[in-house]
């Protein structure tokens, strides 16, 4: 359904060297898939975001909606998605819930009949209903992102981009948020494409990440993809002993992903091993000193440290030390 091909954006500014905020990306979402973007601050987020919603005319390369180029043809692309963008300014904030969705409405041009029965409907599913005569700029910051939220349905389109749609929400506005993007997708089918720092966001909703560094793609895969690919080589050591000091100094500089934490008289190495005779390699370490193994596990990755390992490592491929 969307199809990105060698996006790139370039900054140029007089007498400044110039930035590559986007460089060479591709991608592609299908119809009804729930797509995550992730990535560092300054990756290009935000910005790719911006170039697929036509906000940011690309330096190269093309967005592709249906077959159809929405760089060349913008209206056919302002016609298939809609987006809400980074903050809580995406509501006119001296416009009352209501005035605010019967504005929208009224701009995409849904006549004022078909709009009534649509902003109940609204209404009622982001339980605004109670709050739909209080002007938006009184409204809690969740209360905001669900306004922006549904004042981007009123459009009815197939696509839905998100930039942090959670960002500045406490834990139960962030659940909320989750708990109605994800019926909004059960019920309408929609194809969502979606940026978040949050982790937890990504995990608990897309079915696959697109992770860029750099300005760059340097992971496309599904979240499970990625957890299994980790949980592979992801181990926890618990020794029965606590670790003599110079031991401890050989496994962190030998396995260079690996930690060592001590809890009185006993240790913990959890430790990524890059093939399976570095597992052999380890227990050799703790069998010459004698340290007793309590037991081994395959540690599950946490999905913020698995994408923190990939950020990490492209880094290093960029800037080696």
């Amino acid at each position: 359904m969307v199809k990105v091909e060698g996006l790139t954006k370039v900054y140029r500014h007089k007498g400044k060297p110039e930035v590559r905020a986007l460089d060479g990306i591709s991608f592609s979402i299908d119809r009804g898939e729930v797509v995550g973007l992730l990535g560092p601050n300054g990756a290009g987020k935000t910005t790719t975001i911006k170039c697929l919603c036509g906000l940011i005319v690309p330096t190269s390369g093309m967005v592709m909606i249906d077959g159809v180029d929405t760089i060349k043809n913008p209206r056919f692309g302002m016609g298939k998605l809609s987006a809400v963008l980074e903050g809580n300014r995406n509501v006119y904030w001296r416009l009352t819930s209501r005035e605010n969705l019967s504005f929208f409405a009224g701009m995409m041009g849904i006549s004022r009949r078909r709009r009534a029965a649509y902003i109940e409907e609204l209404l009622r599913i982001f339980r605004l209903k109670e709050k739909e005569r209080s002007q938006a700029r009184y409204l809690s910051r969740g209360m905001q992102q669900k306004l922006a939220l549904a004042c981007s349905l009123v459009k009815g389109t197939e696509i839905l981009l998100l930039d942090e749609p959670t960002l500045g929400l406490d834990v139960e506005a962030s659940y909320e948020m989750r708990q109605l993007i994800k019926s909004l997708v059960a019920d309408t089918g929609k194809t969502v494409f979606l940026s978040s720092h949050d982790m937890k966001v990504v995990e608990d909703l897309c079915q696959r990440v697109i992770i860029i560094n750099n300005g760059k793609v340097v992971t496309d895969d599904t979240v499970k993809g990625l957890q299994q690919l980790f949980k592979v080589s992801s181990y926890r050591f618990s020794l029965e002993d606590s670790l003599p000091g110079e031991v401890k100094a050989q496994i962190e500089r030998e396995f260079r992903l690996s930690k060592v934490t001590e809890d009185g008289a006993n240790a913990q190495i959890d430790v990524e091993l890059s093939s399976a005779e570095r597992f052999y390699d380890l227990v050799d370490i703790l069998k010459r000193c004698g340290c007793a193994i309590d037991s081994i596990d395959h540690k599950e990755p946490d999905f913020e440290e698995i994408f923190l390992k990939i950020v990490k490592g492209e880094d290093e491929k960029v800037n080696p030390l």
